[in-house]
């Protein structure tokens, strides 16, 4: 297992070498009958000749492109075919010493991620060369599809629909494009019909195609008399599409038929002038209706790309959706998705923000480098433009804030250059490709971005982190996590997060027993970002007690598990704060409506931000989220003493509902006093303050409670079973609790259809419950929770067949007063 220990190292010298794939096969038709034969690579990973029977067919460079050469007069009836690979660390490294003019930083990655230089020389996934989360391993081989295409007249290569809805004509329509290889000499007429039998929509088209790349863009109107229903993110409606058949039939009764989905969805990004604040709005309008942005970011799932099957996309993109996102932005330094991914997407409404496959660095706009990212940039908006899933393209991660940050201490007279490449890049070629190939849904140059402000300031804003425009990434590792004053009052917060270790079952797969502690050199080895373990243990440090156990192991353990809690609650804290900002302006600030922590999942088996560790666990972020994102939510925070609670919702009516605050001492399982607040009205779509009083006076009426002896819970109630998850508030660090006891937690276990119902009991209050049932693959309904009821029932949902005996023996329950 490339995985296992510290092979990342150990196996170097692979990426270092060339290689070269080859077979030899039979041509399974008669070549005879067919006017041309095309071998066609879906993706090729990345610098690499390709030959069929020792003749040179062509050369590739971009992992992200489609390759397809003309093997009409080379193939034979059996043939040898060759794909001879360049290491791309070499060749990444050739490409730096050509670029004499100026260097393009930066050259390599920090010396703590263990990686290799120059990454951004080469069109290849660019964390492959390594990432604070991930290790090097830079692949070379044939990544994607490969096959032999034969056809006479025509061949069609790229098919896709978007959708718009005509405000004048009160009418949904279709753009249907179609791009074919025309292979006949002259031009070829026929006939396209469009079919969508639910929408009683059929028209059809006469249509000519010329010689050589022929395309017919088509405009379908939907029958005015059909109901159309839109697709919408999770959260907000259902995501419905329409079965389409398009039937070519071109002269010489050539056939060609085509099934897709059609969905129908607008999307518009919202920037304009907001009443009380300077600077300008930043959200998303999906079918004229604004949506709050729930998610997370997306990394590859696997440094080898073959190992991502549909069944590991399925589990973590459900366990998104599960969590009530309705959103992620797949991140610009791993690659373009495969089509199964937006396909789920798709059928489960998760929006996805895509960035293009640029990220954290300076990149080169010679003749050859710009060549290569069109046609890459062609491709893949061709490929995926009839996704409904897909919101936005935005052009690189952070390179926009790496030039007006000063990042690579560029001398300011040498500015320039570099400004000049930025736009050259992203603006002048991928943005005019993007508006030319695809005017369904907006671009913007990078993120962070001031979006129209940076445009005006001539594509480069000053500050690109200004919270009075676009989006903000915002990371701070010292200050108090709890302490929300710290974070920014941005209206969009694309990334953000804090680290945690994978549980050990997770890491036991990949280690042995000398690496089980904090500070091995497994541990340190794992750590991709520069003193993260360090800055973990100080988050920590805040507000829990360090590990004490004497047993190294159980010390192990326990850290892994303070790190999980700390992670959850600074993320929690963060995204509240950003949950309840989306309504109000305050000295010119708010109007919060994305919130986008980084990351949801994990590339191999190490510390990092993810809520999702490799293989799909959930960690306790993730089952904090599923709170966090709720689409009800009373949110708590202090200011200067007094404690607010605001009630978030992204429901699409108001509510009239009850608040209950209950105030429990740790010492004790029976409340100390309850509080129930009626007739709350919480407005649909919004943050409404809704309860208001000094921690004082609170604990005044709860008599014998101070601010170390007690905890304050809430939730909302309604109508009709509507409820929201219950929320805590800390009213001092847990360190300082007083009158916490060592709980006594035991779990039943038994079997109700295809899930298991855990029965916890408990003798005492328990902070942070957290159920782990090991290596056993599923997920729980709930986990890392304040216990403050004797009973609480968990339902086990499993990913594989499992049994009671399997779950009772690989269950551990762990809550801080057992660390």
């Amino acid at each position: 297992d490339p995985y296992y220990r510290f092979n990342d190292v150990m196996y170097r010298w692979i990426s270092l070498d060339n290689w070269t794939y080859s077979r030899t096969f039979k041509t399974p038709f008669d070549i005879r009958k067919w006017q041309k034969v095309n071998l066609v690579f879906e993706g090729v990973d990345t610098v690499a000749q390709i030959l069929m029977n020792n003749i040179t067919l062509g050369r590739t460079d971009n992992m992200f492109n489609r390759y397809s050469f003309d093997i009409t007069s080379v193939i034979k009836e059996v043939n040898f075919v060759e794909v001879r690979f360049l290491s791309a660390v070499s060749y990444a490294a050739e490409q730096s010493r050509c670029h004499k003019a100026y260097g393009i930083p930066p050259a390599c990655p920090p010396p703590v991620q263990k990686g290799e230089c120059h990454a951004n020389f080469v069109r290849k996934e660019q964390c492959s060369f390594s990432w604070d989360w991930g290790p090097s391993f830079p692949t070379q081989g044939i990544w994607k599809d490969v096959r032999i295409e034969a056809f006479n007249l025509y061949h069609l290569i790229y098919f896709s629909l978007t959708s718009f809805f005509v405000k004048s004509a009160q009418q949904w329509s279709l753009e249907i494009e179609s791009i074919f290889d025309v292979v006949s000499s002259k031009p070829i007429a026929g006939l396209v019909t469009v079919n969508i039998p639910k929408l009683q929509t059929q028209q059809t088209f006469s249509v000519k195609l010329q010689p050589g790349e022929g395309s017919i863009v088509l405009l379908v109107n939907i029958n005015k008399s059909s109901t159309v229903e839109a697709w919408w993110p999770n959260g907000h409606g259902k995501q419905t599409g329409y079965n389409m058949t398009t039937t070519f039939i071109m002269e010489a009764g050539y056939q060609i038929e085509k099934f897709s989905k059609a969905y129908f969805r607008t999307v518009e990004l919202v920037q304009e002038p907001i009443p009380g604040s300077p600077g300008l709005s930043f959200y998303f309008r999906i079918n004229g209706r604004p949506i709050f942005i729930k998610g997370s970011n997306w990394i590859p799932a696997d440094s080898f790309q073959d190992r991502v099957t549909y069944d590991t996309l399925w589990l973590l993109l459900k366990s998104a959706a599960d969590a009530n996102m309705n959103a992620l932005r797949v991140w610009g330094g791993g690659v373009y998705e495969q089509d199964e991914f937006y396909d789920i997407c798709d059928e489960i409404g998760i929006m996805i923000w895509q960035d293009f496959m640029f990220a954290c660095a300076l990149y080169p706009t010679d003749q050859n480098f710009l060549e290569s990212v069109k046609a890459e940039v062609s491709h893949q908006v061709r490929r995926l433009k009839s996704h409904p899933s897909i919101i936005l393209w935005s052009g690189n991660n952070e390179n926009e804030a790496a030039i007006a940050s000063n990042w690579f201490s560029i001398p300011y007279a040498e500015r320039e250059v570099y400004i000049k490449d930025y736009v050259t890049l992203y603006v002048k070629n991928i943005r005019e490709i993007v508006l030319t190939e695809d005017k369904s849904r907006p671009f913007i140059a990078s993120s962070p971005t001031n979006g129209l402000e940076s445009v005006k300031e001539g594509w480069l804003s000053q500050n690109p982190y200004d919270t009075h425009y676009g989006d903000t990434h915002f990371y701070n590792y010292i200050s108090d996590c709890w302490n929300w004053t710290v974070y920014p009052k941005t209206r969009f917060a694309s990334e953000y997060g804090f680290q945690s270790w994978p549980s050990f079952s997770t890491i036991e797969k990949v280690s042995s027993a000398e690496d089980w502690s904090y500070t091995s050199n497994f541990s340190l080895h794992r750590q991709h970002h520069e003193n993260g373990n360090d800055q973990m243990l100080q988050q920590i440090g805040q507000h829990f007690k360090l590990p004490q156990s004497t047993d190294p192991i159980k010390k192990f353990k326990d850290m892994i598990y303070l790190t999980q809690v700390m992670q959850a609650q600074c993320v929690k804290t963060e995204t509240e704060f950003y949950r309840f900002s989306q309504s109000e302006i305050i000295k010119g600030e708010g109007h919060t409506m994305g919130a986008l922590y980084w990351q949801l999942n994990d590339i191999w088996q190490a510390p990092s931000w993810a809520s999702l560790e490799y293989g799909g666990k959930w960690k306790l972020l993730h089952y904090f989220a599923q709170n966090f994102f709720s689409p009800l939510l009373p949110v708590a925070y202090e200011d200067k003493g007094v404690l607010h609670i605001y009630g978030v919702s992204d429901l699409h009516a108001d509510h009239k509902l009850t608040l209950r605050v209950i105030v429990h001492a740790w010492s004790s399982l029976e409340p100390v006093c309850t509080l129930a607040k009626d007739g709350v009205t919480v407005k649909a779509q919004s943050a409404v303050p809704i309860y208001k009083e000094s921690i004082n006076d609170l604990l005044e009426r709860c008599k014998n409670c101070t601010r170390k002896s007690c905890v304050i819970t809430f939730c909302l109630v309604g109508e009709g079973g509507l409820q929201s998850p219950m929320n805590h508030h800390l009213l001092s660090s847990l360190k300082d609790a007083v009158g916490l006891q060592k709980s006594q937690l035991s779990a039943s276990v038994s079997q109700r259809d295809g899930t298991y119902v855990f029965v916890l009991q408990t003798t005492a209050i328990a902070p942070f419950v957290s159920l782990d049932v090991g290596s056993i693959k599923g997920r729980f309904s709930d986990s890392g929770f304040l216990m403050t009821e004797k009973k609480k029932a968990v339902v086990f949902y499993p990913w594989e067949p499992t049994s009671i005996e399997e779950l009772e023996k690989s269950l551990t329950l762990t809550s801080l007063v057992d660390v």
